[in-house]
């Protein structure tokens, strides 16, 4: 990765900054600050197996770029570039660089209260309140997931149909948001998925502190206390008991099904 992150930053005339390296899940990314001819960057380099390089996952940055409006607060993408290189593929993306520092840095789960003002917070929410109104054909959750996992991972007979969809994030997590100016991060899955999903996700990252968890549920209520603010939280608690199968969130089990049992009671 080091040696192809080095590839791409000479394809797009950009030199490494220092030494910080931001690493994603399982490695699959590393990006770093680069210093290019029109200002500082940030230059994130994905890999994939050859047959796997593409699709929404790739696009998604992109599209980002071209459809989100000024009310989403994201990294300007500048050049982008792909290549394959024997059994891998690789997508170089260049983007303006956040100078704001991101809520977490190695994992989506919360652990501490957050110092966030109230213009953070109504950013928020005005950011998720305008991603909805984006039209795509881009899928971020299926039914056809929702209708075999939800009774599997929650236990219970349940109705699985989604009675709304809106376009969301699809990852809004406290590693994918900066402060103490806000800025949205990583756009690779963005698409439609249940009205409420993102806020939902966000709230239930933050339930090891409940002081934040309680703070995201009045700060985001217009979307969560509703009946599909509601049905998204069944659908993100089934996602992430799902993970905890895999050895992922383990910390999150339990309040997790504690959430469970006080929406379904």
């Amino acid at each position: 990765m080091r040696e192809m992150h080095a590839v791409a930053a000479a394809e797009l005339y950009a030199t490494p900054i220092g030494s910080r390296e931001a690493w994603g899940w399982r490695g699959r990314t590393l990006s770093r600050p680069v210093a290019t001819a029109s200002g500082e960057g940030w230059l994130r380099l994905v890999s994939a197996p050859a047959d796997k390089a593409g699709g929404k996952l790739w696009e998604g940055p992109q599209e980002a770029e071209r459809l989100m409006p000024p009310a989403v607060p994201r990294p300007r993408l500048r050049e982008r570039r792909t290549w394959t290189e024997g059994e891998h593929g690789y997508l170089a993306e260049l983007y303006d660089k956040i100078t704001a520092s991101t809520i977490t840095t190695q994992e989506p789960i919360l652990r501490e209260v957050p110092d966030l003002d109230d213009a953070w917070w109504d950013g928020l929410s005005t950011a998720l309140d305008a991603i909805t109104t984006v039209p795509s054909d881009r899928v971020a959750v299926r039914q056809e997931y929702l209708d075999r996992a939800m009774p599997q991972y929650l236990g219970i007979p349940i109705d699985t149909k989604v009675p709304t969809w809106t376009t969301a994030h699809g990852d809004l997590h406290w590693a994918n948001l900066t402060g103490p100016a806000l800025t949205v991060l990583d756009w690779e899955g963005w698409g439609v998925a249940p009205a409420g999903y993102d806020a939902a996700l966000l709230y239930s990252y933050s339930l090891l502190v409940p002081d934040t968890a309680t703070q995201v549920r009045h700060r985001l209520a217009h979307i969560l206390d509703t009946p599909a603010g509601q049905f998204a939280e069944l659908v993100v608690i089934t996602e992430l008991l799902q993970t905890t199968t895999r050895g992922d969130n383990l910390d999150l089990e339990e309040p997790l099904r504690r959430r469970l049992s006080a929406i379904t009671r």
